[in-house]
């Protein structure tokens, strides 16, 4: 048997390792595109990726909210379904708990006796046994909340899509680009305001169109989850038996 020349062995053991080091690098180079199959928007610069977000939920006709809110006057958890023309959901606080159901500009109040008892679940004394009764009364009905209410335009903010997507969606400071991620099965990407997302962060889908998916507000100040986009839900006034009309003003919570 001949000998081979050292040089001609040395590429004999070298070419397959060559190849196998190309292939693998070429199957690791497909493996972590993360643009593959997406919308493009990952793409983009992330001021431009919050833009098409923010488009993408100004052109929506409904959403699904759900998440965490934190603010000076306490900590909210909702789960709202909203559209141009009205909402229904529930909104809990530390000591109460109560359903919201908007058709137009008439806005309904469900809760059960305890709320009612309790001056809308914030008094700390015991009630009366005449808050008692009325509070028997209105447990579990809907109550109808008069415009002119002081609360009205507070409880009507939970259901005002646009104004929770305005007020919720905005980035502070400079907008940077942050990881992949995956929220409710669906592909996103993260932009941040500032680089340690102290201005908020937000998930863009990268499937289908840009909906915001999530939305962290800056220094801990609640997480919120956006589904459901352009899912339309119907509203239905409750039934006459299930309504009742509290008169010129709620307890004031």
């Amino acid at each position: 048997m001949t000998a081979l020349p050292t040089s001609a062995r040395i590429r004999r053991a070298v070419l397959p390792l060559a190849l196998c080091a190309g292939l693998a690098a070429g199957l690791t180079a497909c493996a972590e595109d993360p643009d593959e199959g997406t919308n493009g928007v990952g793409k983009l610069a992330p001021g431009a990726i919050e833009e098409k977000a923010q488009e993408a939920a100004d052109g929506a006709k409904s959403v699904r909210l759900a998440g965490t809110l934190v603010s000076k006057g306490g900590t909210f958890k909702l789960n709202m379904r909203l559209k141009d023309d009205g909402a229904t959901g529930s909104v809990v606080t530390k000591n109460s708990t109560f359903e919201l159901l908007r058709i137009g500009d008439a806005l309904y109040m469900k809760a059960d006796a305890a709320f009612w008892a309790h001056g809308g679940g914030e008094a700390t004394t015991e009630p009366s046994e005449t808050d008692s009764e009325a509070a028997d009364k209105l447990g579990d009905k809907y109550v109808k909340v008069p415009q002119g209410d002081p609360s009205y335009k507070q409880l009507r903010g939970f259901t005002d899509m646009d104004l929770l997507l305005n007020g919720l969606l905005g980035l502070h400071g400079d907008v940077v680009k942050g990881d992949r991620d995956k929220i409710g099965g669906i592909r996103s990407v993260k932009v941040k305001g500032g680089a340690e997302g102290e201005g908020g962060t937000l998930d863009v889908a990268l499937e289908g169109t840009p909906y915001p998916l999530q939305f962290a507000r800056g220094g801990g100040a609640g997480v919120v989850v956006l589904s459901e986009w352009d899912r339309d839900f119907p509203l239905e006034a409750p039934a006459p038996g299930q309504t009742l009309d509290y008169g010129k003003q709620l307890p004031r919570t």
